[in-house]
């Protein structure tokens, strides 16, 4: 709740100051989950009026993978529905991004830990999983397609899909409330 609350005030903030609301999406090398949860994100946010009011990124947290394109077949799965992951090259999470980046979207669990160990208190509130975000299904996190055996590349898009979905819903409520008027 109080998460929720942070990032309403955010939108509000950013909405007032005509500044882009910033979201970050992390999985571990930055060609997979990741670059999908952006892509996916900034053609639901352009679908709902939102591409000048939300800046979308992706990173990894672990920077082996840094320069290359997507995976191959994330990028042959996405565009099969629509998503170009083409133009996305593999980048590791920064310390200043932790500071940059209004809400910061993990694909799991390992990666939520692996970004609340170096962020600061006030940081980790912006740090979330981008599960939480899903309505349609149950699972805890977004499994990486390298490591979890039958774990589908397009059951993983599904998964973001569902989330994604879940992170737009949430910013267009915000952004057609009523900023509060100052007494």
């Amino acid at each position: 709740m109080v998460i929720e609350c942070m990032v309403r005030l955010a939108c509000c903030f950013y909405r007032y100051m005509k500044l882009p609301f910033r979201i970050l999406c992390v999985c571990m090398g930055n060609v997979c989950r990741s670059p999908t949860a952006e892509a996916v994100l900034r053609k639901l946010a352009c679908e709902n009026h939102l591409e000048d009011s939300v800046d979308i990124a992706s990173a990894g947290t672990h920077g082996y993978r840094v320069g290359e394109a997507s995976d191959a077949r994330s990028q042959r799965v996405a565009m099969d529905k629509g998503y170009d992951l083409s133009m996305i090259r593999a980048r590791k999470i920064g310390w200043q991004d932790l500071e940059d980046f209004d809400l910061i979207l993990a694909m799991d669990r390992n990666n939520l830990y692996n970004m609340r160990r170096l962020a600061t208190e006030e940081q980790q509130r912006k740090i979330r999983l981008l599960s939480d975000y899903a309505r349609a299904f149950g699972e805890k996190e977004i499994p990486d397609p390298y490591t979890t055996f039958g774990q589908s590349f397009e059951h993983v898009l599904n998964l973001i899909e569902d989330a994604a979905e879940g992170v737009i819903r949430q910013l267009v409520a915000d952004s057609t409330r009523q900023t509060p008027k100052q007494e």
